[in-house]
């Protein structure tokens, strides 16, 4: 057992560290007021060759893994999850493609994606189905042209870089496998009725609708995706009709890579406050000096050294293939402790500098409505804990 990370993963948390002090820190609160899509910062991930450390170099990667992904993100989320979110859409929508997907799917949209060319989203999520992805009502119908080709109808919602991207991987509930000539049951809840495909952003009848009005995480929009009878190829099926499985593939490798924006926004929050209550002085004394303050610092660094190996672990486990069911338990728990890590670290970051940590003049009230999102997306906190139950009542988790 091996704590220590490799050569090449160390140094590239240096190369990280430097761009996230340099580049990012700089351009947190700037982001976040304006709400514009940070194209400088885009440009600064591109040119280190950050966009594709989840992609195998003969797609234009570094093959750094999930591990390497989760290491970059966690030093960029200590000053911006809107940065850590830039990244995180280098996996999200590419996973399902690197799992099931063909060779010529990942040399037209997966090359793009590592050299910056071409940006992505992936679009579940609906109006009446969130954690409940077997609600969908987005439909894929066999073109009747007789091709091969599909038809989709449906309305993609709380889709991050929707605004931004060039394609985008989408669900959508489709026909029996065996008897494709049915018409869409869009109220099925069979586990092959849903399919992935590859939408291209410029194809008739695909719209950017509604942008949403954020609480954090401003600069990449979040929106709805609207399809309007848009005709997909054959060829951008990806891993064939009836990929619900796929889906959660996909999601549950994703879960290190979230926890990641929770550890860097807890290590953010911590840092800066420890900051403040050593030069901010009361009762004659410097704040860091009260028996109290120090406990809450000394408690909430445990936390996070216990999120990160929680974290690093599942990012492993992810690499090695181990992201079915058996393994759920261990992503989940990442996914879930080092969210609501954030959650309470940014809080305390606040209460630690008092009124001062509630003003726009510090950044802890931007951690503290960043956080709040971690434990919502790609799996709420109570999904999580549901699939933890689960797993332990499967023996999946198990002690002897």
């Amino acid at each position: 057992m091996d704590f220590e990370l490799s050569d090449e993963h160390a140094a590239l948390v240096q190369t990280v560290r430097k761009i996230a002090q340099e580049k990012v820190r700089p351009r947190a609160r700037e982001i976040d007021e304006t709400g514009e899509y940070p194209q400088d910062i885009f440009e600064v991930l591109r040119d280190a060759g950050l966009l594709g450390l989840c992609l195998p170099t003969e797609l234009g990667g570094s093959a750094a893994g999930i591990l390497g992904l989760t290491l970059a993100i966690e030093e960029v989320a200590k000053y911006s999850n809107t940065v850590a979110l830039m990244l995180l859409l280098t996996r999200l929508p590419t996973g399902p493609v690197l799992i099931a997907g063909d060779e010529s799917q990942k040399q037209k949209y997966l090359s793009g994606v590592a050299d910056g060319s071409l940006r992505a989203a992936f679009g579940l999520s609906e109006p009446q189905a969130g954690s409940d992805v077997m609600g969908m009502r987005t439909k894929a119908e066999l073109d009747p042209a007789g091709d091969g080709g599909w038809i989709l109808n449906g309305v993609k919602c709380w889709m991050s870089g929707v605004a931004q991207a060039d394609w985008y991987c989408i669900f959508a509930k489709t026909p029996p496998p065996n008897d494709l000539g049915e018409p869409v049951d869009v109220t099925s809840r069979a586990h092959n009725s849903i399919t992935a495909f590859i939408v291209e952003r410029s194809w008739e009848g695909v719209e950017v609708g509604s942008l949403d009005r954020k609480m954090g995480v401003r600069g990449v929009d979040t929106g709805e995706l609207i399809l309007n009878n848009v005709r997909v190829p054959a060829e951008n099926v990806v891993g064939g009709v009836g990929g619900f499985r796929l889906a959660m593939l996909g999601l549950n490798s994703m879960r290190p890579i979230v926890a990641a924006r929770g550890i860097g926004l807890a290590e953010g929050a911590l840092m800066y406050a420890t900051e403040y209550v050593k030069e901010r002085e009361a009762f004659s004394k410097p704040v860091s000096s009260f028996q109290g303050i120090q406990w809450e610092i000394a408690k909430l660094a445990t936390e996070i050294e216990a999120a990160r190996l929680l974290t690093y672990r599942s990012a492993i486990l992810a690499d090695e293939g181990k992201f079915t069911k058996e393994w759920v338990p261990y992503l989940s728990m990442a996914k879930y402790y080092a969210t609501e890590l954030a959650v309470r670290a940014s809080g305390m970051a606040v209460q630690l500098m008092g009124a001062a940590g509630y003003m726009k003049d510090h950044l802890t009230e931007l951690f503290y409505r960043d956080a709040r999102q971690l434990t919502i997306v790609e799996g709420t906190t109570q999904v999580q804990l549901g699939l933890i139950g689960r797993g332990v009542l499967d023996k999946d988790l198990w002690w002897d």
